[in-house]
């Protein structure tokens, strides 16, 4: 049975096993002679030493012997469905994607407020979703790509793609146009209005990008951007602007200024150095603190002035506005250590958003059931 085994893997093509046995020279390693003390069994062939062909020396063998300490080696084929997916990671990482949770539920919200005055609409949340998510996408991905240098400096971000070579500067560009491209289909499917409006839009959510070059309120620029989602979906489905979506994007603008100037006190010591503008930069740790703790007071207020407008008996919402409140003062606690604000940054304000916006979009619609 050994002659038989050895002879089917020498016309496989795989390797001799190594042995250290006593046809080998002292201390040494070499490969297991395919012969035996006992007569081979009559028809089978007498297995020798594989010796490759001239064939598959000019690369016809399957098997390649250009492993590591000569062990057999395939060559890997990689599935173009595999290349794609492993693409869509790759840029999922470059855009942070989950990082939608801090817009797209307010964009719901402001999507439903607007619904229940104009009515409901599978293809208009079809196209708002399509919107939100594609204009973010255009505005991470052109992030990326205007803050390349200063990302492959700073030893936070040097990791990330494009300092790492992972993602090359063009496809951030081309993936930035193309989303804004989308997001434009988007706008006009929705209304000429909303396509109208587009230029502005992006105006803001690209621009943000180059504040930080020349203005310390760059956060209130990157909270302008994510408060436009509930005022753009309402205006999306009605085509007019209203007080109280225009409040939930004000206090939306006011929550991430808050917890964008805790989550630069991380890079404060960077900042200064590479003379870039932020408030903790440009002033101190604690008058950004403070500044943040203020953002943060009146954006729940102003939540909660909502909440006396429109859902003033309805116990759900006010559950919403105690949990949102409680995980935004929270973060202050958790990030009084920098090295925490990371870690407080998405959970702490990733929850808050999805759970006042359940709740006011569940009391906003239990009525009209």
């Amino acid at each position: 049975m050994r002659e038989i085994f050895s002879y089917l893997c020498s016309r496989s093509g795989e390797l001799p096993e190594r042995s250290n046995g006593p046809d080998c020279k002292s201390g040494g390693t070499c490969l297991r002679r395919f012969e035996s003390s006992t007569p081979h069994p009559a028809g089978v062939a007498q297995p020798v030493e594989h010796q490759p062909s001239k064939l598959r020396a000019a690369g016809s063998n399957p098997v390649s012997r250009s492993g590591a300490g000569g062990a057999p080696h395939r060559p890997i084929f990689v599935w173009p469905s595999d290349m794609l997916l492993q693409k869509i990671r790759t840029y999922n990482r470059l855009i942070v994607l989950a990082h939608s949770i801090f817009a797209l539920p307010f964009a719901l919200w402001g999507y439903v407020l607007g619904s229940i005055e104009a009515g409901f609409s599978w293809k208009k949340l079809f196209w708002v979703l399509v919107a939100v998510v594609s204009a973010r996408t255009s505005a991470m991905a052109f992030n990326r790509y205007a803050d390349r240098a200063w990302d492959a400096q700073n030893p936070r971000t040097r990791s990330r793609e494009i300092p790492q070579g992972v993602v090359k500067p063009r496809e951030a560009l081309l993936l930035a146009v193309f989303s804004a491209f989308l997001f434009l289909i988007a706008a006009w499917m929705l209304s000429p209005l909303c396509a109208a409006l587009v230029p502005v839009a992006l105006t803001i959510l690209l621009g943000y990008s180059y504040t930080k070059r020349f203005t310390a309120l760059s956060h209130f620029v990157l909270g302008t951007a994510l408060g436009l989602a509930p005022v753009g979906a309402y205006l999306a489905v009605t085509e007019t602007f209203a007080i109280e979506p225009t409040l939930i994007g004000l206090a939306v603008l006011l929550w991430v200024a808050g917890f964008d100037i805790l989550y630069a006190l991380q890079d404060i010591t960077f900042d200064r150095q590479a003379g870039l503008y932020s408030i903790p930069a440009k002033y101190s740790e604690i008058f950004a603190r403070r500044l943040a703790l203020l953002c943060h007071l009146i954006a729940t207020t102003l939540l909660a002035f909502i909440g006396f407008r429109l859902y003033p008996t309805h116990a759900l919402y006010w559950i919403g506005w105690g949990l949102f409140t409680l995980f935004v003062f929270r973060q202050h606690w958790v990030a009084r250590r920098v090295e925490a604000i990371d870690r407080a940054f998405f959970t702490h304000n990733g929850w808050a958003s999805l759970l006042l916006s359940a709740f006011a979009i569940t009391a906003s619609l239990l009525p009209h059931l």
